[in-house]
């Protein structure tokens, strides 16, 4: 049987002209928007009105453009040298959008499409959007291949030592016992949750496979504490909030993990780099140092690739 890896994110704009289209599809999307369609576009104009011009600038000072494509790209190349059987990106927002990659598989005789979600947490905003988004232009295609999920892998073993070897990448010749070990994961709105979204409970239980491996390894911080970004809105949101946190220092010395994210991106080449660093600047910490996200590390690949050698 002919197979596939497809590696599902929301993907990030490849230029200034695409940061509309990103927000337009992100906010048509029903699981970002839980509403009747109506209400959704109008609220989705509202948003994107209100936002597109400081979303623009913000990208304009990453570069004009998302790290996340290129980023992809390269862990791609790492996958394909190993894997026997081509890898393919699959945006939810931008291109490259899933269709590319799934006229190439239909092309080609691909009977399995195996997905892997670049999100490590299980979310209907996230991986449960960008399965259906994939399911859904197969059947717009005529295309019908068998199609397996990878599962959530938040608290999988080998992940979570991968996450702890970034963090302590960061941490290169500094004494961790003097910094408090901040785990960033994004935001959600508390709507999404009591609808039975298990995002948070995911969260929650990586953070305490992350502390469980740090004690058993001996790595003592001042203190680690869960925090959420990327609010948008006055609803409610999963609390604590990062930026409230950043606010209210018990401790001057930081260090942020990237939780939710395996590829670097605006959230947080933008917002934790840029935005919440000139939060800490201003309060005076003493270091704000933030971790990189997987992209193409070496572990990274090879946990996909395990993952994928499990299925197939």
């Amino acid at each position: 049987m002919k197979q596939a890896l497809l590696l599902l994110n929301m993907g990030g704009p490849n230029n200034i002209e695409e940061v509309e289209l990103f927000l337009r599809n992100m906010f048509a999307d029903k699981h970002i928007l839980p509403m009747n369609p109506y209400l959704r576009k109008f609220v989705a104009n509202m948003i994107i009105s209100k936002r597109i011009e400081e979303v623009k600038e913000n990208y304009r000072l990453l570069g004009g453009k998302s790290p996340l494509p290129a980023l992809t790209q390269k862990l791609i190349e790492k996958l394909g040298a190993k894997l026997d059987m081509p890898v393919y990106a699959a945006m939810r927002y931008v291109p490259p959008f899933a269709d590319e990659a799934l006229k190439a598989c239909q092309e080609k005789g691909v009977e399995e499409l195996i997905l892997f979600p670049l999100y490590p947490q299980y979310s209907t905003t996230t991986t449960l959007s960008s399965v259906e988004d994939v399911k859904q232009r197969c059947q717009a295609m005529g295309y019908h291949p068998k199609i397996r999920t990878i599962e959530p892998y938040y608290d999988d073993y080998d992940y979570i030592e991968a996450s702890v070897k970034k963090i302590l990448e960061a941490m290169e010749g500094k004494e961790i016992s003097e910094y408090d070990l901040l785990l960033s994961a994004h935001g959600l709105p508390m709507s999404i949750i009591k609808a039975g979204d298990p995002y948070e409970k995911q969260v929650e239980g990586n953070v305490s496979a992350i502390k469980t491996y740090l004690a058993s390894k001996g790595i003592v911080f001042h203190d680690i504490k869960l925090a959420y970004q990327s609010k948008v809105g006055k609803g409610a949101w999963l609390e604590p909030n990062l930026a409230d946190v950043l606010r209210n220092p018990t401790h001057d010395k930081v260090v942020i993990y990237p939780l939710a994210f395996t590829i670097d991106n605006s959230e947080t080449t933008f917002e934790l780099e840029i935005e919440h660093r000139e939060i800490a600047q201003k309060l005076h910490y003493k270091e704000y140092v933030v971790a990189k996200c997987m992209n193409d590390d070496d572990r990274f690949v090879d946990l996909i690739i395990k993952w994928v050698e499990a299925v197939v």
